[in-house]
C-alpha cells in the first residue's frame, strides 16, 4: 500500500470508516462546492460532482498554505473526493429533501433493482505538479417489496435522512436487500478496492 497522506474531501461518516478499515493515513477536509449541476447521465454526474469537490479542497488547502511560514501541507498527499448517487429507471435518486421524498424514493424501490454509482477523484500533489485520475463504479442492489408499514418503521429510525437513495446498506436498510452485483463498499458510498489500485497507479506513475 503507498504509504502517502490523503485528504479526504468529504464529510461522509462512511467513507472515513472505509479508509481508516483500510489502513490509510488521512485527514479530513470537506468540500465547499456546491451540488447543483444540470440533468445528466448519473455517471457523468457522479464524476463531475467528485472533480469538482477535489479540486474546491485540493485548491484551498494550497491557497492557504502558501502564505504560511510553516507549511502544514506534506511535501506529497492526494486529495479524494467522492459522490455517491443511486439510480432507478435513469433517474438519479440523491439525498431525500424531507420525510416526503424519503417514504417515495424507498416505495419507489421497491421489489425493483437499482443502480448506485460513486465517483471518485484522486488528486495527487509533489511539490507544484498535480496529476489526476477520475473514475465511476457501479453496483445493482435489488430490494425485496417493502410494505408501507415497514418504510414508515425505517423513516422514525432517522437512518434514511443523510444517504443517497434514503438507504443505508450497512444499517437497517440493509434488511430490505435481496441482492447486490458488483461492489459492496461502492454501496456504502467508497468503492475500496478500486481506489486502492488506482490510487497505486496514479502513485507509481510519478
Amino acid at each position: 500500500m503507498t504509504n502517502i497522506k490523503i485528504i479526504l474531501a468529504s464529510g461522509s461518516p462512511r467513507r472515513k470508516e472505509l479508509l481508516a478499515q483500510a489502513g490509510y493515513d488521512f485527514d479530513v477536509c470537506p468540500s465547499l462546492s456546491e451540488e447543483d449541476l444540470e440533468v445528466m447521465a448519473p455517471s457523468e454526474y457522479v464524476m463531475l460532482l467528485a472533480k469538482m469537490k477535489a479540486d474546491e479542497v485540493c485548491n484551498r488547502l494550497i491557497a492557504e498554505d502558501v502564505g504560511r511560514r510553516v507549511k502544514k501541507l506534506p511535501e506529497r498527499f492526494v486529495v479524494l473526493g467522492a459522490d455517491t448517487v443511486v439510480s432507478l429507471n435513469g433517474r438519479i435518486l440523491g439525498k431525500p429533501y424531507d420525510y416526503d421524498d424519503a417514504y417515495n424514493t424507498l416505495n419507489s424501490l421497491s421489489d425493483q433493482t437499482h443502480q448506485v454509482y460513486t465517483g471518485v477523484c484522486l488528486i495527487y500533489v509533489e511539490g507544484r505538479a498535480k496529476t489526476s485520475s477520475s473514475f465511476f463504479e457501479k453496483t445493482d442492489v435489488t430490494f425485496y417489496p417493502v410494505s408501507h408499514e415497514e418504510i414508515i418503521q425505517y423513516l422514525a429510525t432517522n437512518e434514511p435522512f443523510d444517504k443517497a437513495g434514503s438507504y443505508g446498506i450497512q444499517g437497517k436498510g440493509g434488511l430490505f436487500v435481496k441482492g447486490i452485483e458488483g461492489d459492496y463498499n461502492n454501496v456504502v458510498g467508497l468503492p475500496l478496492a478500486r481506489v486502492y489500485h488506482e490510487l497505486e497507479e496514479l502513485v507509481s506513475e510519478e
